[in-house]
């Protein structure tokens, strides 16, 4: 059997399962009585081993198999739910995870899992009834029983209609119920080509579920079909045995008596019997599915062919100002708003909610303050928060990082807390929400919050401030230096931190998301890590500014409001310009000199056009000619050769057909 085609849907469909074991070992260890949760996990192993047996992935589906065993023994209360019993599940599912892994990287997914195995035997503490009993008994079902199990379908009007059509012309009208096998994979697949056997010899007029179910797989082991053909019971039901996995095909003429096809329903039984019942005078509606399963690229590209109707929007609303035609302004203006939809839609496609991020981290923060003997809650808030998929890819990295910070250097050791007078178990916040045009991720602890004198002493240690520096900055500045490169304030290297190669990555990270990372921290009180995130990465909000004869687009995210200083206004600090900014001196940055833009002959105004960005904490202005006003711009990347070109992040064709350069502030922030 060729497996191949069907790679894509095993991986995604073994991460589900695999996530959903996950979250109810979890609440399993709370609710160690709760046998629905165990058979609800059971369930999961199970299906995931028949696919791997099935695909031929045996190392998956022997180490599934036996982590079955060992829920079999808890759910049949031969086994107590403990904590090593729980550990050992765990160990098992990351073992699962490695080897799906592997294999969506192309490879076999192989790997040593016989240690493992004789700890989940040892687990098991003697012989077990073999999980597949039950489900043998049911694959044992006789055909005569699966025949008495037919279901009554309801034909409507026009459905009763076609088949006294078909009758006139000696095509007979059957009532087929297909049965898969218990362990079978892939059922839409299986479906699928019973459609396709059944289209060559005849007409298929209901199913039941919906076609769009079936094809989805979203039945239990049968299906029913009404069915058209000329051919013999025998010669439809040869082919269908031909299709694997494929347990019993029951194949019944339907006879129904001359009467007023509304009011019939054919109930098809194991004799030719058949029974005539009175039925509302409105058919039922088969329910249908809502949703498609999309390929991530044909997303991409839709969204790259908007993105050159922007691009051409943009040069139609340049036209239409040109020419001044009253009918050509409106359509445009009509285009503007339909295709802002467009936008709007076609971006939403690409959000994804940040649950899967999420997922992850329960289990990961059980197993490191078991390492470190710390007592924490996680508490997830907003987990159903949307961010684009292509930020959803990167962010995981960053979190955990973050999380795993908190936990080591944020809560302390149950002793500590409770002579701070704080309860035991350490509380962990992550939060995610919307706000304007931005998502933000939080994590939140109650813990040590950090040491400002600790973080001081080590920043001017290795010459990031000095001392007269660092007695004008405030707590959450200082608080923001360990996210330096290198930076660490930990007494001994462990394996969850202390050698400074990790914030400093989240802080980079972030920032080539376009995002940004902020601190707050109250010393013995905890600290909150905020993160800032655009929705998406493609259409951006800009604002677009002159420097000389040239054009460049600041992202709105990045800026705080615009100013215009008259040249009096201008200081100057340490050779540096400043101005006075609401109370606080800022530096000012001349783009003109930055990007070297050719000065034209032009008569020198007395007033400088000021862009104020923020970085964090930190504000600098921008020295502009002219603002040129507000747009929405398609961020194109410079490419390969050109991608490390200084404070410049992209560029986007305007209206005019003008390409401008796109700024990144974080690099001119001083």
């Amino acid at each position: 059997m060729d497996t191949d085609q069907y790679l894509e849907v095993f991986l995604d469909e073994s991460r589900e399962h695999l996530q959903a074991v996950n979250d109810n070992i979890l609440e399993l260890e709370k609710k160690p009585d709760d046998l629905d949760l165990v058979n609800e996990i059971f369930r999961s192993a199970h299906t995931l081993k028949g696919m791997s047996a099935t695909m031929g992935y045996e190392d998956i589906a022997s180490l599934t198999h036996k982590m079955e065993n060992v829920l079999d023994q808890i759910r049949n209360h031969k086994l107590t739910v403990t904590t090593e019993v729980i550990d050992i599940i765990f160990l098992a599912i990351e073992y699962l995870e490695d080897m799906v892994d592997s294999i969506s990287e192309g490879n076999d997914g192989k790997k040593d899992v016989s240690d493992l195995v004789q700890r989940l035997e040892r687990v098991e503490r003697g012989e077990t009834t073999s999980p597949s009993k039950e489900n043998q008994e049911i694959a044992s079902t006789t055909e005569a029983e699966v025949e008495e199990e037919v279901k009554q379908l309801d034909l409507d009007e026009f459905q009763m209609t076609i088949i006294e059509q078909a009758k006139e012309q000696n095509v007979t009208a059957y009532q087929l119920t297909v049965r898969l096998s218990e362990d079978s994979i892939l059922k839409g697949a299986r479906a699928f080509m019973v459609f396709e056997a059944l289209e060559k010899i005849g007409e298929v007029i209901k199913t039941s579920p919906a076609v769009e179910e079936i094809e989805e797989g979203d039945f239990e082991q049968e299906f029913t079909v009404i069915f058209l053909s000329k051919e013999t019971v025998d010669a439809i039901k040869n082919p269908l045995y031909k299709i694997s996995e494929i347990q019993h095909v029951a194949v019944n003429p339907l006879v129904f008596e001359e009467s007023t096809p509304k009011q019939e329903v054919i109930e098809v039984q194991e004799e030719s019997e058949v029974q005539v019942k009175d039925t509302p005078a409105e058919s039922k509606t088969n329910h249908t599915t809502k949703t498609i399963r999309v390929n991530l690229e044909r997303i991409d590209d839709l969204l790259n062919l908007f993105e050159e109707v922007v691009i051409d929007r943009s040069r139609l609303e340049v036209i239409s100002e040109s020419i001044s035609n009253p009918d050509l302004i409106e359509t445009v203006e009509h285009m503007g708003r339909v295709s802002s939809d467009m936008q709007s839609l076609i971006l939403a496609m690409r959000m994804v909610q940040i649950e899967q991020v999420f997922n992850r981290f329960p289990r990961m923060i059980r197993g490191l303050a078991r390492d470190l003997n710390k007592k924490i809650n996680l508490e997830i808030i907003g987990a159903e928060t949307e961010l684009d998929r292509t930020v959803i890819d990167e962010i995981g990295d960053p979190l955990v990082h973050l999380i795993r910070n908190s936990v080591d250097h944020g809560i302390e050791m149950p002793e500590v807390r409770k002579q701070a007078g704080k309860p035991e178990v350490g509380q962990i916040i992550l939060r995610a929400f919307h706000s304007g045009n931005h998502v933000f991720i939080e994590i939140e602890d109650d813990g040590a919050g950090i040491n400002r004198k600790k973080v001081e002493a080590k920043a001017i240690e290795k010459g990031l401030i000095t001392a007269e520096h660092a007695e004008t900055l405030s707590d959450d500045e200082i608080a923001h230096l360990i996210l330096s490169s290198g930076f660490s304030t930990a007494d001994h290297i462990s394996n969850i931190s202390g050698r400074g190669v990790g914030l400093d990555v989240v802080k980079s990270k972030i920032e080539s998301l376009s995002g940004q990372i902020s601190i707050e921290t109250v010393e013995g009180k905890g600290s909150i890590f905020s993160i800032q995130l655009p929705l998406t990465l493609s259409i951006i909000s800009t604002l677009l500014v002159k420097v000389q004869q040239e054009t460049y687009a600041i992202p709105l995210t990045s800026i705080i409001e615009t100013v215009r200083l008259e040249e009096s206004e201008i200081m100057t600090a340490h050779g540096q310009q400043v101005m006075d900014f609401r109370g606080h001196v800022i530096p000012l940055v001349s783009l003109t000199e930055v990007f070297q833009v050719p000065k034209m002959d032009k008569e020198k105004s007395k007033y400088e056009a000021i862009v104020i960005v923020k970085k964090g904490e930190k504000i600098t202005g921008l020295i502009v000619d002219s603002f040129l006003g507000q747009k929405e711009v398609v961020l194109k990347s410079l490419g390969y050769y050109l991608r490390d070109v200084f404070a410049i992040s992209g560029a986007t064709i305007l209206g005019d057909g003008e390409v401008a350069l796109i700024i990144d502030p974080n690099a001119l922030i001083k």
